[in-house]
């Protein structure tokens, strides 16, 4: 398979470089144009040479179509992790395991907000946090927690034995004068109800 995608590859890089030879040629008034009409008056003349340019044509079609498929083929299981059971085929989307991995932010206190990107490779399961911390929060023991958690509730939830490997980046560490100044705000925007403090007698 491997094989085909570098053939394919190949082949466009082949095919667009021609192209942009072909522009170049014209922007410098190499090619003339009564030379392109002579030589589509030669392939129509004659039948063989007909015959050689529609089924180039096809193969060139059929082609694209197959390199389309393989690239489409490629992106789609690198959207999802398949295992195999003993009954059949299981495959999981990625944003199942990202929403899984964002429950873990009410796990851990220190962590405000939680972003998870999963990635699924040959070598096994990249997943990237970002992650917002609280100022009480000690970095260094956090995020050597959360790896853990993180690791240990995908290979729990999921049951592979594929390698994974957690990325975690700290976006931002919110203060407490940050998180006051929010709850004022808060305050602010809320409207003030005339006479709230009085009740009927």
């Amino acid at each position: 398979m491997r094989f085909f995608t570098v053939l394919g590859i190949l082949f466009y890089a082949a095919i667009i470089i021609l192209i942009g030879l072909v522009f170049i040629a014209f922007s410098l008034n190499l090619i003339n144009p009564q030379d392109i009409g002579s030589f589509l008056n030669l392939i129509q003349s004659n039948l063989n040479s007909r015959l050689i340019t529609g089924l180039s044509g096809i193969l060139l079609i059929l082609l694209s179509f197959s390199f389309a498929q393989l690239i489409l083929g490629r992106f789609q299981r690198e959207k999802t992790i398949a295992f195999t059971t003993s009954s059949g085929q299981v495959t999981i989307a990625l944003s199942a395991v990202e929403d899984l991995i964002k429950r873990l932010a009410g796990v851990i206190p220190e962590i405000k907000e939680l972003r998870p990107d999963v990635i699924a490779t040959k070598k096994g399961i990249l997943v990237d946090l970002r992650v917002v911390l609280r100022s009480e929060a000690n970095i260094p023991d956090l995020t050597a927690r959360l790896q853990e958690i993180t690791k240990n509730k995908i290979q729990e939830v999921l049951g592979i034995e594929e390698q994974i490997l957690i990325k975690i980046h700290v976006a931002k560490i919110i203060s407490h004068e940050e998180k006051d100044r929010k709850r004022k705000e808060i305050e602010k925007e809320q409207p003030n109800i005339p006479f709230g403090g009085y009740s009927r007698g």
